[in-house]
This record gives structure tokens, C-alpha cells and sequence, in this order.
């Protein structure tokens, strides 16, 4: 079985080789590993446009199995990619795995990268972050895994004329907590602050996990993670009144509602694509806001990017004229004064930009 398994994936690669594209599952694999060095760099802006959305709730997504049940590893092949692995296991499945010998392709971990401060961030400011972002949190390449699942004791938003930027989960001391996704430890000290021992984590996607009040770490600055690994035991240390989980998630240091993200009452994580928006940075922007605003929030977002897109501009010449420039644009003088604000017997200065659609 093993050897019609590495047969039948020897066969995929070469097609792809041979094709450029899989079929059915390996092409979610292709999409991943062609993206994996554009979803480690800076996110660019992302319309709203090109983020699919339907009139239901899209399907949660399952966490992966605790590591003492994962299946056992028979056979590593390699891909055109020489940063990820095929990994074939003995219950008869595979999945592309990224080597973390390959030295990386993209600044993610390099970048704002200082594992001796909580936040790097500091001349990162608000307004240079794009409007919205598609995270691609899970997919063949990206794993999840629930930090700690249970009831949450304070949720995100203003708390006590103080910020509460995550939320806290109650547990018992020691109990286990869980890298979210596959990533690399930022942080890892005893902040002596309201923290307390403190683990961030910065992901493959991007955003960063903080995990506070713990009363060991298991993992240290530089460590590489997978999700479900064990990082941290549960505890009560830094401003705490009892033993609980302080569970952040972030992006560029900018912190935004878990819950966005987790349903932390079943571990599941509510979408595999997280369109972030700006709007989310906001202390008061909760995750308990009804879903079908949300949707029409997001069909206003696609309309006002497909209307933007639609905009055409031209920059004057000389011997322009706004009627051969109306002529040129198949429309009106008094479209093109409109659209600017102009009357039609503006002088045209060269180089000035004017919209005609």
C-alpha cells in the first residue's frame, strides 16, 4: 500500500510538473505552495472584490487531532518546491509539509522581528495598514489547532476604563495550551508585567498569538511550531485574580477580537479565509456583531472596489481640449466637469489628472 501511496504522488507531482496545475485536492495544494512565499510578506491591500462571500455562514473548521493521535510518518518525498515536503503516513493519507531547513523566501520573520520587546511595532502606524486583508488561516499547508477550549470569563472590548485587548478562557493550572497555527516563537519571557510569562507566536498567515498568564513555557524565542504542539501550561501569573488563559490575536500589532476567529466554546475556527479590515483594530469592534450585517457590509465593500476599479482618469497634454478628450473616452463634457467639479470653461492645465468614467 505504501508504494502504490508514492507511486500515486510521484504521479501527481510529475503532472504538475508537466501541467502546472493538480486536480481536485492537490490543486488547493498548488494554490498553497505557489502563495507560500506571498503569504509570508507584507500583505498587500486586498479588495474585497476578490473575497468570495455567500449569503450563509461558511462552515467552521474542525481542529487537527492531538499529536499523541496523529498517525505515524512512513515516507517523505520531495515537491517542485524545494521549501516543502510530500509526508506520507501510515493510515493511508498524505500532506505537503514546509522544511524548516529551507531558509525562508519572504521577510516575515525577519521583518519587525526582535524577540527581547513585546511589540516591534511601534513605527508601524495605524493608517499605513491596508483597508482589508484575505488571511488564508488553514489550507494543505496550514494546520489549526484551539489554544484552549472552554468558556470565556472576559470577553474583548473596554474593561474597567482599561483595554482588554483578547480574551481570558479559565482553566486549571498546568492544564495545556496549544500553538493556533504553524509558526515560529517571537516571544518567550516572564514579562514581570500584567502578563505575566508571556509566549507570542508569529504565524505562516501573518498575525500574531499572544498567550499570557502562564505558569510554565515550554518553548523558547526562534523555536518553530506546528499547530496543536504544546508551547505553554496554563497559570495565574502577572496581573491575574485566578488561573486563566489571556489569549490575544494581532496583526502588525494591532490587536483585534479573537473571537473573530475562534469559536471557543467547540475549538472550531469559524472560516478557513478571514477578510481583516481595518474597522477590526477598534476596541469596540466586536466579534458578536449579527452575521448579516456582515455580509452586507462585505457586498458594499464589493461594490465600492468593483466601482473603484471601473474609475478611468487621463493626464492633460498639450492641445488637450475637453471635448476631444470627451471624444477620445466615448463621453460628455458635462460628465467630465461633473465627475471633477470643473465648469466646461476651465483652462486645462498639462499634466493635471481628470477622471472621464
Amino acid at each position: 500500500m505504501k508504494t502504490a501511496i508514492r507511486t500515486a504522488i510521484l504521479t501527481i507531482s510529475a503532472a504538475f510538473c508537466a501541467t502546472g496545475s493538480y486536480a481536485q485536492e492537490p490543486a488547493a495544494a498548488t494554490t498553497a505552495e505557489t502563495a507560500i512565499v506571498a503569504a509570508n510578506t507584507a500583505p498587500a491591500e486586498t479588495p474585497a472584490a476578490a473575497v468570495a462571500t455567500t449569503n450563509t455562514k461558511p462552515a467552521p473548521v474542525a481542529p487537527v487531532k492531538e499529536l499523541d493521535n496523529k498517525p505515524l510518518v512512513v515516507d517523505t518525498l520531495p515537491s517542485i518546491n524545494e521549501a516543502i515536503k510530500i509526508v506520507l503516513f501510515n493510515d493511508n493519507t498524505w500532506r505537503y509539509v514546509r522544511d524548516r531547513e529551507i531558509p525562508q523566501d519572504s521577510s516575515i520573520y525577519v521583518k519587525y522581528w526582535d524577540s527581547t520587546i513585546i511589540s516591534p511595532y511601534r513605527e508601524v502606524e495605524l493608517s499605513s495598514l491596508p483597508q482589508s486583508v484575505a488571511i488564508a488561516l488553514v489550507d494543505s499547508l496550514k494546520s489549526y489547532h484551539y489554544p484552549y477550549k472552554g468558556r470565556i470569563s472576559s470577553h474583548y472590548g473596554p474593561r474597567r476604563r482599561r483595554n482588554h485587548n483578547g480574551v481570558d478562557l479559565p482553566l486549571k493550572e498546568g492544564d495545556p495550551v496549544y500553538a493556533t497555527f504553524d509558526g515560529r516563537v517571537r516571544f518567550s519571557q516572564d514579562t514581570k508585567t500584567g502578563y505575566g510569562n508571556l509566549v507570542i507566536i508569529r504565524h505562516d498567515n501573518g498575525l500574531e498569538t499572544y498567550m499570557g498568564h502562564l505558569s510554565k513555557r515550554l518553548v523558547e524565542a526562534g523555536d518553530w511550531v506546528t499547530a496543536g504542539q504544546v508551547v505553554a501550561l496554563g497559570g495565574s501569573t502577572g496581573r491575574s485574580t485566578g488561573p486563566h488563559l489571556h489569549f490575544e490575536t494581532r496583526y502588525y500589532g494591532q490587536s483585534f477580537d479573537p473571537e473573530r476567529l475562534i469559536d471557543f466554546s467547540s475549538g472550531m475556527l469559524r472560516r478557513e479565509t478571514f477578510l481583516l479590515k481595518r474597522s477590526y483594530f477598534d476596541i469596540y469592534s466586536k466579534y458578536d456583531q449579527n452575521f448579516e450585517d456582515e455580509i452586507a457590509n462585505e457586498e458594499d465593500d464589493k461594490r465600492e472596489a468593483a466601482e473603484e476599479a471601473a474609475k478611468r482618469y487621463y493626464v492633460v497634454r498639450k492641445g488637450d481640449t475637453l471635448s476631444g478628450i470627451a471624444v477620445k473616452y466615448h463621453t460628455t463634457v458635462t460628465r467630465i466637469c461633473q465627475l471633477n467639479g470643473i465648469n466646461r470653461n476651465k483652462t486645462l492645465s498639462i499634466g493635471k489628472r481628470l477622471r472621464v468614467r
